[in-house]
């Protein structure tokens, strides 16, 4: 995977953020309401089919603060490292990545999902995010493994995740309930050693 070359960690006092060429990753906050609410209500119908069925005050101002403290209560407490997607040039929001169900002990894993504002899906804004959140996986958070999940028919996400290195492992059926019906999943991976080999192979 090649990096960008301007990555960098930075450690903030709100929590981590990661700094590419062209895109700024970092943790959701309150004052990012209004762009967050715009950017999803406009893209609802381009999102709905792939993710959980939306409640009915999923983009009030209220509901939005309770994920905002939600998700610095997981982040701090190792369990989750949820960041926005910016761009570098005037810093607007154009989606969001998760780093969700990081499991320690024998496991060493964490699950991702992300989602992209319509307007700015297909130009290769999300493969360049996951190239600087791999590293920091692998290489901050010190995971073994990364997993991710699509519909079959996401066919946008199943060519990103194969782009990105990732290894199709097989089906899940009925794993989860999305926009009303539980789907079957393709379930992708992708180990520390595959992203050494990466790095060696560029090098």
């Amino acid at each position: 995977m090649a990096r960008s070359v301007f990555r960098f960690l930075s450690r903030q006092q709100d929590g981590p953020e990661l700094t590419g060429e062209r895109h700024v990753l970092r943790l959701p906050c309150y004052k990012d309401f209004a762009e967050w609410h715009r950017l999803r209500r406009a893209s609802r119908a381009f999102l709905q089919p792939w993710e959980p069925t939306w409640r009915s005050d999923d983009l009030s101002e209220a509901n939005f603060r309770v994920r905002v403290s939600r998700n610095r209560q997981e982040q701090a407490s190792g369990l989750a490292v949820p960041f926005f997607l910016f761009r570098r040039d005037d810093m607007g929001l154009i989606g969001g990545i998760t780093i969700g169900h990081i499991r320690r002990g024998a496991a060493q894993s964490c699950m991702i999902g992300y989602w992209m504002g319509e307007e700015h899906a297909g130009c290769g804004h999300m493969f360049a995010a996951l190239e600087l959140v791999i590293p920091y996986i692998f290489e901050e958070l010190r995971l073994h493994r990364i997993e991710a999940a699509c519909i079959p028919e996401n066919h946008r996400s199943v060519r990103l995740l194969e782009k990105s290195g990732f290894e199709r492992e097989g089906l899940l059926r009925k794993y989860l309930k999305i926009n009303g019906e539980w789907r079957d999943h393709l379930m992708f991976s992708k180990i520390d050693e595959d992203a050494r080999t990466n790095r060696k192979s560029v090098s």
